[in-house]
């Protein structure tokens, strides 16, 4: 269950504040405490009521808005500068993007990616294809070397100064050429910017299959989650995706690959409804603070204006998840021809417009 407290101030535990106890010159005892006391709690409850309203007002009209703000004022920077060319707007076509998500830490530096996913977005329908590949994911690839999929990012990122190539650029290249599609961006995020993106959210609902325990000394790794219905907060929904395996006593079950991509499309769900619940609007600012310090892309800021004004309103409905699976021969996965070609199609039918005839399902929730 979630640690976070819920933000609010201490109580006064009964305490009345000093500055009623003592009187006021010229006014009875008793005169004084009624009066005070009538015009304290009117006046709190119409500035409550007024904040209230205010606040929900400005939260759902002014999301754009704000967003629009902080980029304009360079506020978020997360984006790069540069001109986007005419009719390549995130509202005139559809986008691709690789989503990377890296092992890096506080306590464990790493780029390997323990997420890897590739959309494809559409702004005439205001939907999604979104592709998940398990991190195992044995590649053989005309022109690379035959590895993990999580790997290569990692090669190329120590290839950069003598390539002259930027590590992002290379992924873009490499998964195009593995799924026959152009990659329009990619972004990274590291493992500590999910953490702070689910706590400014208040956390993520999911329902736990099974019990789950690791530990690890050495980066830090404590994994103690229980089976059953839960709201996590960033460190124990950062658990629940990237949990594998048990060396606690009694061991729980393992997990493999499969597990771990059902259980990111869970929390991307949830993720999903808290962004667009009234309470993720007023937290956005908080949200993309932490994705700033956290992110890094070579999607331009003028381009990422243009996918908020576009994709902001998203229905989860119009989201559709494709992960693909495979068949687990250590220490590789090996995935399935057929649910890789289906995948394929359904990002290039998206970005041709095409309707995939799933705009309205979602991964069914493990």
């Amino acid at each position: 269950m979630s640690t976070r407290n819920s933000g609010l101030p201490p109580r006064a535990n009964g305490q009345q504040p000093t500055n009623r106890k003592q009187p006021v010159k010229g006014v009875s005892k008793k005169k004084t405490k009624k009066k005070v006391k009538k015009r304290g709690f009117f006046g709190r409850l119409v500035r409550v009521l007024l904040t209230l309203l205010i606040i929900a007002i400005l939260g759902v009209l002014g999301y754009g808005g704000y967003l629009y703000w902080k980029l304009e004022h360079g506020v978020f920077n997360a984006g790069v500068e540069g001109t986007v060319a005419p009719g390549q707007s995130a509202s005139e076509k559809p986008l691709t993007m690789l989503i990377l998500g890296t092992d890096n830490r506080p306590k464990h530096e790493s780029y390997l990616t323990d997420v890897i996913m590739v959309a494809a977005l559409d702004p005439k329908t205001k939907s999604a294809t979104i592709v998940s590949l398990p991190r195992d994911t044995y590649v053989e690839l005309s022109g690379y070397k035959k590895t993990k999929i999580n790997e290569f990012y990692a090669r190329f990122k120590g290839k950069e100064k003598s390539s002259g190539l930027l590590a992002e650029d290379e992924m873009k290249t490499m998964m195009g050429k593995y799924l026959d599609i152009d990659v329009d961006y990619t972004t990274i995020l590291d493992f500590q910017g999910f953490r702070d993106v689910v706590d400014e959210l208040g956390g993520v609902e999911v329902n736990i299959s099974e019990n789950m325990c690791y530990t690890d000394t050495v980066d830090g790794t404590n994994i103690n989650l229980k089976k059953g219905p839960a709201e996590l907060d960033g460190k124990n929904a950062l658990d629940y995706v990237r949990y594998r395996k048990s060396n606690c006593k009694p061991k729980t079950n393992a997990s493999d690959d499969f597990d771990r991509n059902k259980r990111q499309n869970e929390v991307l769900n949830s993720l999903v409804d808290q962004m667009q619940s009234l309470g993720g609007v007023l937290k956005i600012g908080k949200v993309l603070d932490a994705v700033d310090s956290n992110m890094k892309t070579d999607i331009e800021n003028s381009q990422i204006k243009d996918m908020i004004a576009t994709y902001w309103k998203i229905s989860k409905e119009n989201i559709e998840f494709k992960p693909v699976t495979g068949t687990w021969r250590s220490p590789y996965v090996y995935i399935n021809d057929e649910e890789l070609e289906a995948a394929k199609k359904s990002l290039q039918d998206r970005i041709a417009g095409i309707s995939t005839g799933a705009d309205s399902t979602t991964a069914e929730a493990p």
